[in-house]
């Protein structure tokens, strides 16, 4: 009967913990119709382009969470981090500015709009205090030190690129939340008017302004904030800007969709491309550095700025092994690439810095 009794307050424990708000919802009703609809919905979940083990099959989640606990003190900087204090609101953007925060989070600049991608700002990249705790030094601009924001883009739901916190504080101010197929069911359930909400299947594309379109392209990853995975799509974004053009990868293992969106687009000024979080346990769902170069090139990318990098450790690599690998590999390829520090403007057609802060 003890055992029992404590099983019983251990899984009603577990129950309410899980009710919190940060957990978000998924798709329901109307919203739940159209992601039925989805050519990319089968079998109770979104599926990527070609078949993906999330994990090596002599991987278990066990072992990983006990190694989670036993990460050597490499996969965190010994001291805190470089950064530049730029005074976002007095931007000048004539041509398209990129300010990166760490990791995914960066804000684009152009004339007078501003997109905001995947805010994780001032918090950790987790919904339980002691996991995802962002790097010192990194955590150093908060949705306060922010422009007028007309635009956010989430590329997918996991707790490291939609981050309630940011969300909740930017739900009544901005125009429009673009994101992907399903995702705006958490943003709905935090609060977000549904008229603000775009989301878009693979393909899709959304004219915004005259200046902005987007469309949701392939990636290869997965989704999910509870135990439920595929609930919600994942995307790169091609965004149209002005003259320019970008391509806003997300999270993606590496595969031919990026040859074939550089062919269907015929090239990018920019490539933003995820470049850390990397295991052996995990290889088709999050690129190696040097997967992330050739990303670029098959995309046929002018630039590729590296970022999922310097904030978090979520994985057993050193926290300098991504930018030195890309770097390495780039200059191998002739693949230019930029590579700022947290907060240091990059400006297209002006300002690529390429300094090698990190000490490599």
């Amino acid at each position: 009967m003890v055992v029992l009794l404590i099983i019983f307050i251990l899984a009603t424990a577990l129950v309410l913990f899980l009710q919190q708000p940060v957990f978000g919802k998924n798709p329901t009703g109307e919203r739940m119709a159209r992601v039925l609809n989805s050519p990319n919905y089968k079998n109770n979940s979104f599926q990527n382009l070609t078949h993906t083990e999330l994990m090596l099959n002599d991987t278990s989640y066990l072992k990983l969470t006990i190694d989670s606990f036993k990460k050597p003190k490499t996969v965190r900087p010994p001291q805190p981090l470089p950064s530049v204090k730029t005074d976002l609101k007095k931007l000048p953007a004539e041509n398209p500015t990129i300010v990166w925060f760490g990791h995914s989070s960066y804000l684009i600049k152009s004339k007078k709009n501003s997109i905001l991608v995947d805010p994780v700002l001032k918090g950790n990249a987790s919904p339980v205090p002691f996991f995802g705790k962002p790097f010192a030094g990194s955590d150093v601009y908060s949705i306060e030190d922010m422009p007028p924001i007309d635009i956010v883009l989430l590329t997918h739901d996991h707790y490291d690129h939609l981050h309630y916190e940011s969300v909740k504080k930017l739900a009544g101010s901005v125009n429009h939340f673009v994101t992907s197929l399903g995702v705006g069911s958490h943003l709905e359930h935090w609060g977000v008017p549904r008229e603000k909400i775009i989301e878009l299947d693979w393909w899709e594309t959304i004219q915004i302004t005259p200046e902005i379109k987007f469309t949701a392209t392939p990636a290869r990853h997965f989704s999910g904030r509870k135990f439920a995975r595929g609930k919600t799509l994942w995307s790169s974004f091609v965004l149209s800007m002005d003259r320019y053009r970008f391509f806003l990868g997300g999270d993606s293992g590496y595969e031919n969709h990026f040859k074939e969106i550089g062919n269907r687009f015929g090239g990018f000024d920019m490539a933003v491309l995820e470049c850390g979080q990397y295991g052996k346990s995990w290889p088709y769902i999050h690129m190696l550095p040097e997967e992330t170069a050739q990303a670029a090139k098959d995309l046929k990318a002018n630039v590729v700025l590296p970022v999922h990098w310097a904030k978090f450790d979520l994985s057993f690599h050193t926290w300098v092994d991504p930018i030195i690998r890309v770097t390495r590999k780039a200059e191998e390829l002739n693949q230019p690439i930029t590579t700022p520090m947290i907060g240091e403007p990059v400006v297209l057609g002006e300002m690529y810095p390429t300094n090698r802060w990190w000490g490599g």
